[in-house]
């Protein structure tokens, strides 16, 4: 009754929504070219789904490049986190490059990354990711491992405790809700990322070319169905996480549905 209550508000949004679109976009009148209608995005999903523009095997595509920019940037972050928390000098070496990293605008580096990997190679559309991937993960992590409580340093020196110990017993227990919230938002970011880097060129079965050819032939439906795609795949990314969070930090006052103190 707990999750009803908490997603039910949601859900009549959702479905309140829906509805308006539907009956707005049929009463107006509008061109399915211009805005259509959510029947037909659904209809268009469903016989575009393995035939057609084939949708799913375009999405399996997209996902892997997705998930493999995610993992990328995820390591790169958190490495890059812990130096910086491991060495404090590094600091001003290192952030001004991330900053400048997480500045590049993305439409710019992914022509730059399809000449250095190649337009059909995964390993283009994952740096884009990454490069999109990189920061959040990277600042999250680092404001976990550097901003912990002073009371808890001072006892864990007090028992002459080294600085592995102090990192692996208090710095990444205090920085696992920080890693969680940044990939959070990783998630989607890697396949904004993905479907970016695959709207300049690359394999045909992706859900980037598949916008691209249905705008192109002005199938809009099709072209929502697929943005829908990359939509539901976000989400279920973001559920993923979710539930990594209540395995990895079940005490954590934000997964117990407590208010910090």
């Amino acid at each position: 009754m707990e999750a009803i209550r908490r997603y039910l508000p949601a859900t009549i949004i959702l479905v309140g929504v829906l509805v308006a679109w539907e009956v707005l976009v049929r009463a107006s009148g509008v061109q399915g070219f211009i805005l259509p209608a959510p029947s037909a995005i659904w209809a268009a999903l469903v016989e575009n789904w393995t035939e057609g523009y084939a949708i799913l095997p375009a999405a399996r595509v997209t996902l892997f490049e997705a998930l493999g920019g995610l993992v990328l940037g995820t390591v790169l972050g958190v490495t890059t986190a812990f130096t910086v928390s491991r060495f404090p000098g590094s600091r001003d070496t290192v952030l001004p490059l991330a900053i400048a990293i997480n500045a590049i605008p993305i439409i710019a580096f992914a022509p730059i990354a399809n000449n250095w990997f190649g337009i059909l190679s995964p390993l283009s559309k994952m740096a884009v990711a990454a490069a999109l991937v990189y920061f959040p993960i990277m600042i999250n992590v680092l404001r976990g491992l550097t901003q912990v409580e002073t009371s808890a340093l001072e006892l864990m020196r007090s028992y002459a405790a080294g600085p592995t110990a102090v990192t692996w017993q208090l710095r990444v227990p205090n920085a696992l809700p920080y890693f969680l919230a940044g990939l959070k938002v990783a998630t989607t970011l890697s396949l904004i990322g993905a479907v970016v880097g695959e709207y300049f060129g690359g394999l045909t079965a992706t859900l980037g070319r598949v916008v691209v050819a249905a705008a192109s032939s002005l199938r809009f439906d099709v072209t929502w169905a697929a943005i829908l795609m990359v939509s539901l795949t976000g989400i279920v990314l973001y559920l993923m996480v979710v539930g990594l969070e209540r395995l990895l930090i079940p005490w954590h006052p934000s997964v117990r549905g407590e208010k910090p103190a």
